[in-house]
């Protein structure tokens, strides 16, 4: 399918005289610090210089917020024919068989790397516990403190990582573009507060900024979760595609005036059920799998049973379950809910679905490579072919390290075969007609706005009609947002969510078919003549 064509604006975000900026020069440069980044940065020869660049602490990242786990077959019983269809099977017909198969079989060898790095999974007498989640067949979910895999994860990654003298870490500082030039990219422009703008040259570039939950009002995603690497890199001519994708978690702790607290899927693989603002356990009206249902289903379920109640949530019921069980797999949930008076081993829990996963993302072939020559990618900021339409509980991590250790492996052999001829080039920066104050916009107000308008029309159910009527909001906030030259980075997140907003749409209108996590209720069947990418291309690659 050729791909669809869309303006991006302004190539660069902001104007600059390469004589007037900083430069630094690295063998490698990797665009963010979550599980795909750091994996790629250990996968590299440590005779490379690497840099890491990440837009907040390194500890910020969905990774590190990831409760339920990661998917491997280490179960004698199990084996990587059922791992790979269930996969498959949640994917409705846009997985790549082969990119599945292949990502499967490395799961066991990337979860003994991480006990290798000094990870700790929770264990039952001695060997690694396995529990389950929606959409498996088996128990293949290995997890750590409970419902806290990613932090436990992270922690012995980061410790790996920063051992490493070769690779250097830039912690709060935002990538404002990447650089490119005779249509390669050739490194990044980033910022930080107290060293302003600095040229970051690279013989390769590794983009692992994570997702886009926070084009959505509700969402599991922390703030920083802006889809900037989306943005960036469909500037600067990479192709995107299944930007139509978006999965939404079905369970969030809705409490008003608190953040939302994702309750992992693990809860319901361990036993939990949904009951309504009646009491009613609902989802076996919806899938005959019940609580473990692919997770655009219950979504779904969840969504139709609010409106026939008209109850802004339902509620998650834990209190059939041993207390015991219940307080040593989900310590962290207890803990949140507990501050505001919930007891989980007998108070029901009021959740509902959010914004969660990113499933489109950066076109990638089976090593990390991008369509934009220099640029590798990994994580959740690609599209990799292994999710397809609706991804597969405890996927994701696997997924990053998986393509963050290839990413970094190949990038690292081609950027150790060139000569250390750094330069800079000498790439120019379009002026703004016109740049307007900055401080006559309430950027927050116009964040919450688009984000509003998201969760209304592009969410969880879609319709041609809102498909539209949200394009034309977004091309109007786009006239007066993307014509200002804005100095730091609550601007460019609010221009890169608009560009992000406007794929995501795009796709969506294009997609006239409900499939996995796209639900159109004007076309509310699947479509096999659909069962194909939509790609995603900027209409200009001006350097």
């Amino acid at each position: 399918m050729a791909p669809l064509s869309l303006p991006v604006g302004r190539r660069y975000l902001v104007s600059f005289d390469p004589k007037r900026v900083p430069h630094t020069f690295a063998d490698v440069l990797i665009i963010g610090g979550g599980i795909a980044g750091i994996q790629a940065a250990l996968a590299i020869d440590p005779a490379l210089d690497v840099v890491v660049v990440t837009k907040d602490a390194l500890v910020q990242s969905n990774s590190t917020y990831a409760q339920g786990g990661i998917a491997g077959v280490l179960d004698p019983l199990d084996d990587f024919a059922s791992h790979a269809a269930d996969t498959i099977a949640a994917g409705k017909g846009l997985c790549d068989p082969s990119v599945v198969e292949d990502i499967v079989r490395d799961a066991p060898d990337r979860i003994h790397e991480l006990i290798r790095y000094g990870a700790q999974f929770d264990e039952v007498d001695g060997r690694i516990a396995l529990t389950q989640e929606g959409g498996h067949a088996r128990r293949r979910i290995v997890h750590a403190l409970g419902d806290a895999t990613g932090r436990e994860v992270m922690r012995a990654m980061i410790e790996a990582v920063r051992s490493r003298p070769s690779v250097q870490i830039w912690e709060k500082t935002f990538t404002i573009d990447l650089l490119t030039h005779e249509d390669r990219c050739c490194g990044s422009l980033v910022w930080n507060p107290h060293h302003g703008k600095t040229f970051v040259w690279a013989k390769q570039t590794i983009l692992a900024t994570g997702g886009a939950g926070c084009l959505y009002r509700e969402t599991t995603n922390p703030e920083i979760a802006t889809g900037d690497g989306h943005a960036f890199a469909f500037r600067a001519g990479a192709e995107l595609r299944d930007m139509e994708f978006m999965q939404f978690h079905p369970t969030v702790l809705y409490i008003a005036g608190s953040s939302r607290h994702l309750i992992s899927e693990a809860v319901r693989g361990e036993g939990a059920y949904l009951r309504d603002s009646h009491g009613v356990r609902f989802m076996e009206e919806y899938d005959p799998a019940g609580e473990l249902a692919p997770r655009d289903i219950v979504s779904r379920a969840i969504t139709h049973r609010m409106e026939q109640t008209r109850h802004p949530c339902v509620y998650l019921d834990l209190s059939h379950l041993d207390p015991g069980l219940v307080h040593e797999r989900f310590p962290h949930i207890a803990a949140v809910c507990r501050e505001f008076g919930l007891d989980i081993t007998t108070d029901r829990i009021p959740v509902r679905p959010g914004a969660h996963y990113m499933i489109g993302g950066l076109t990638i072939d089976s090593q990390g490579r991008t369509t934009l020559p220099g640029l590798w990618a990994a994580g959740e900021v690609t599209s990799s072919g292994l999710h397809g339409s609706n991804r597969l509980a405890s996927n994701s991590l696997l997924e990053g390290l998986v393509f963050g250790r290839r990413a970094g492996q190949q990038a690292g052999q081609l950027a150790a075969d060139e000569p250390d001829s750094f330069r800079i080039i000498p790439i120019a920066s379009e002026q703004p007609e016109t740049v307007p104050r900055e401080d006559d916009l309430d950027l927050r107000d116009l964040s919450n706005s688009l984000r509003s308008l998201m969760w209304r029309s592009v969410g969880i159910r879609r319709d041609g009609a809102d498909l539209e009527s949200a394009a034309s909001q977004v091309d109007f906030w786009e006239k007066y947002v993307l014509r200002r030259e804005f100095a730091g980075p609550e601007g460019w997140e609010l221009q890169n969510l608009l560009l992000v907003a406007r794929t995501v749409i795009a796709a969506a209108r294009a997609r006239e078919e409900s499939r996995g996590v796209h639900y159109r209720s004007d076309f509310p069947e699947t479509n096999g003549e659909l069962a194909h990418h939509i790609p995603l291309q900027g209409e200009s690659r001006a350097t």
